[in-house]
């Protein structure tokens, strides 16, 4: 399963979850099901995303069970 820190990493930056959607191109939905873990971003979307969030993809994004 893959597993985020985007709500975490959001909140340090002071976005919404409409702001952050707005910097990445998506919807303020599509961003709080990828923070729940109900939808797997695109490898598009994450790379934006962890770009907006000014980290690695790898702190971001990570897939449960892994060494991180």
């Amino acid at each position: 399963m893959l597993r985020n820190k985007v709500k975490e990493l959001r909140a340090r930056h002071n976005y919404t979850q409409s702001d952050l959607g707005n910097l990445v191109g998506a919807t303020r939905q599509t961003i709080g099901m990828i923070e729940k873990g109900d939808y797997a971003p695109s490898v598009l979307l994450a790379l934006k995303i962890a770009q907006a969030l000014r980290v690695d993809l790898e702190e971001l994004f990570w897939i449960e069970g892994e060494d991180e």
